[in-house]
């Protein structure tokens, strides 16, 4: 048996080597430049909150003097260490592809970052109209008096700090700090008759700078950032008003303590040892960036018109064979159940169902939970519409949704004011499960309608991250789903349900059990095998009961996307464990579960990551797919991502990721690639299907 300290990953370690595999993306010469910026922009924005949660959160704790060590045996303090060293080096790498890979690449191909050394005169006359008619009326500089001033800098928003030159009789330098790109673009196109050339806000103020302190000489401007910490929770236990606190919440982060300071590169000593005073910020919170800071704002730059060649060629959501689109989603629901897949089917089906729910004259209500939802949402307008209609409505809207917290208290909001019954989720918990009951009233009787999800109801991200729908009107589901959800929304002691199950009650416990029959199988003989794909695999018990079903010979096979603490190929420990990592155009995020169980072959999907947060401190779902279509489609789907040789990366016992060994000569697999042209078939498959159907013609006068 292996050490008790070497059978889990470090959850945070892990988290940046998956991070890594974002920036690998970004480093990849065979990945277009435009996708390649966007990889390095995501890179960027996972960093951020990274430092604003994780980093947050250790460093209260090692403030706090606790040393408890975490499941790989590293105390807070040695987390931090750890992280520090790991992190400047994924810097390092991020600003090296930047400066001496995709800017020479876009450069050649026609978009050029440009200073105001490279313009011509004409172009610095439009800079300088630029600056003198928009810029210096929109900023507005703000003398540094005291340390008190910089505990106002707002969180991820570039700065630019200006030291003035002492002023006469005196010695000290003086300062002064420029908030910039609060409401405002950043990369500010130059006219150009060829190609794409722009400039940063950041370098027009450095140009003009001395027109914001006419008779001042300037001896220094620089950028920096700073990142605060989010890591902060409602104290749910005294909140008379949740909606109130979770306001107080977000003004407290306006506040915290700085995690990371960020400064370009050349910052005088003078100046850096003013923003780590003001900010109380040491070294190790202090990173010198060699480019432009906030690489996450090149999303933007990598969207821009014109330069499709430079990007991948778009896959368009395919409609799936299951949906007729001249039929209602209750008729062709009546008929069967649906599976899609998503984005390579597209999610405008369950948009439909929402849609007609609202205006269908048989249905009696709509209950659905909404964690995440779109800036413009058409589910939101849906809803609306159902309430303002007479439809009882029922909304679960998760105010504690980390970063969409905002959002959320205006939908919330909005909700109430058109007559929806709106709950701010569960007290102690977060409500993640993905669900939408639709009761409709029919000459059979009262009819659930049941959505399903992996993912969030978004159908903006529906098009970015692959998730699974599952619809069905399965009455053992209906009624475990009324149930399920009278009990988040009410007083009601959650109960055992027929097929369901439930965090923070039964999901664990389920899981727990379909892993250690397999084990219990093999250990008889019989063939047993466990797939799973999810995002994190963290849960030291579900990890655990895995181990012991590799050492009983289990075969067991993961797709964990981000953070794995366990360890696979350890000898005597999971050997018989294999985990694969996908990262590529669409962000990995269904979550399946296959069991072989005997040759009956159990399948779930469910809203939850096997990570004690969602397993002990939200309600999440597990929800079993009995239609034989959707579990053979589930099942194909995991075996094709377990086959993929190109983004496929396979996790080595000692924490780090290699790619997949090939045989022969055959193309290699691919398997967001595979998944898309398997859903543009099918759909070929069906119209090539009907244009060979035979229909008779009727004579005029027969009567049927």
């Amino acid at each position: 048996m292996a050490r008790k300290t070497a059978q889990f990953n470090n959850r945070e370690l892990s988290w940046l080597e998956f991070n890594q595999r974002v920036l690998d993306e970004a480093d990849c010469e065979s990945v277009p430049p435009l996708e390649r910026l966007k990889f390095l922009a995501i890179t960027s924005s996972n960093l951020d909150e990274f430092f604003m949660v994780r980093v947050g959160g250790l460093t209260m704790l090692d403030h706090e003097g606790i040393a408890k060590p975490d499941i790989a045996g590293l105390s807070p303090a040695k987390q931090l260490e750890a992280i520090d060293t790991r992190v400047r080096k994924m810097v390092d790498m991020q600003y090296s592809i930047f400066n001496n890979q995709l800017k020479p690449r876009l450069t050649k191909e026609g978009i050029q970052r440009v200073d105001s050394s490279m313009l011509s005169t004409e172009e610095l006359l439009y800079i300088d109209d630029l600056f003198s008619g928009k810029i210096s009326a929109m900023v507005t500089p703000m003398a540094v008096h005291s340390p008190e001033i910089l505990s106002k800098i707002m969180n991820l928003t570039i700065h630019m700090a200006v030291r003035l030159k002492p002023a006469e009789g005196e010695l000290k330098p003086r300062f002064a700090i420029i908030p910039i790109g609060i409401n405002t673009d950043r990369i500010i196109p130059v006219p150009s008759k060829a190609g794409y050339r722009y400039i940063l806000l950041e370098d027009i103020i450095c140009t003009f700078i001395e027109r914001l302190f006419p008779g001042e000489p300037i001896a220094e401007c620089t950028a920096f950032r700073i990142t605060r910490n989010a890591d902060m929770t409602v104290r749910e236990d005294s909140a008379a008003d949740l909606l109130s606190e979770m306001e107080n919440v977000l003004i407290a982060r306006k506040t915290s303590d700085c995690v990371r300071l960020e400064v370009a590169v050349g910052t005088s000593k003078t100046m850096l040892n003013f923003l780590q005073k003001g900010l109380n910020a040491g070294e190790r919170e202090t990173y010198e960036i060699d480019g432009p800071l906030n690489l996450g704002d090149f999303m933007k730059l990598a969207a821009i018109n014109g330069f499709e060649k430079l990007a991948y060629k778009p896959w368009i959501p395919q409609q799936s064979p299951s949906i007729e689109t001249k039929t209602g989603m209750f008729t062709t629901l009546t008929k069967k159940n649906i599976l899609l897949y998503h984005p390579y089917e597209s999610f405008e089906p369950v948009l439909r169902l929402i849609d007609e729910a609202a205006d269908d004259p048989d249905v009696l209500a709509i209950k659905q939970i909404l964690y995440r939802t779109s800036r413009h949402s058409p589910i939101i307008a849906a809803l609306k519409r159902a309430a303002q209609g007479g439809k009882y409505v029922t909304v679960l809207v998760e105010l504690k949704a980390r970063f969409d917290e905002a959002r959320n208290i205006e939908w919330a909001q909005e909700l109430e004011q058109a007559g929806v019954q709106v709950i701010y989720g569960v007290k102690g918990y977060k409500t993640h499960a993905k669900l939408l009951i639709i009761v409709r009233k029919e000459l059979r009787g009262i009819i659930r309608y049941l959505h399903f999800g992996t993912g969030n109801y978004n159908e903006s991200t529906a098009r970015l991250y692959s998730d699974i729908s599952y619809m069905t009107t399965d009455p053992d589901l209906g009624a475990d789903a009324s149930s399920f959800f009278n009990a988040i929304t009410g007083y009601s002691q959650p109960q055992p349900f027929a097929k369901l199950s439930a965090a923070p009650m039964f999901l664990r416990e389920k899981i727990i059990e379909m892993i250690e029959t397999e084990t219990e199988r093999k250990r008889h003989g019989q063939r047993a095998l466990i797939m799973a794909k999810m995002n994190s695999l963290v849960d030291k018990t579900v990890i655990r009961a895995l181990y012991k079903a590799s050492q009983e010979g289990v075969r067991v096979m993961l797709n964990v996307r981000g953070i794995c603490c366990l360890r696979p190929g350890v000898p005597g420990l999971s050997e018989n464990i294999k985990v694969i990592s996908i990262i590529d155009r669409f962000l990995e995020h269904a979550r399946i579960f296959y069991f072989y169980h005997g040759g009956e072959e159990k399948v779930f999907l469910s809203s939850a990551d096997m990570m004690p947060r969602n397993l002990d401190k939200r309600v999440e779902l597990l929800v079993p797919v009995d239609d034989s279509a959707a579990k053979r489609r589930l099942k194909q789907i995991l075996e094709t991502h377990f086959k993929d040789e190109v983004k496929g990366r396979i996790l080595t016992s000692d924490g780090s990721y290699i790619q997949p060994e090939t045989k022969g000569k055959r193309k290699k697999v691919r398997s967001q690639e595979a998944l898309y042209l398997q859903a543009c078939e099918a759909i070929k498959q069906h119209k090539q299907h009907r244009r060979t159907v035979f229909e008779p013609h009727k004579p005029p006068d027969a009567s049927y």
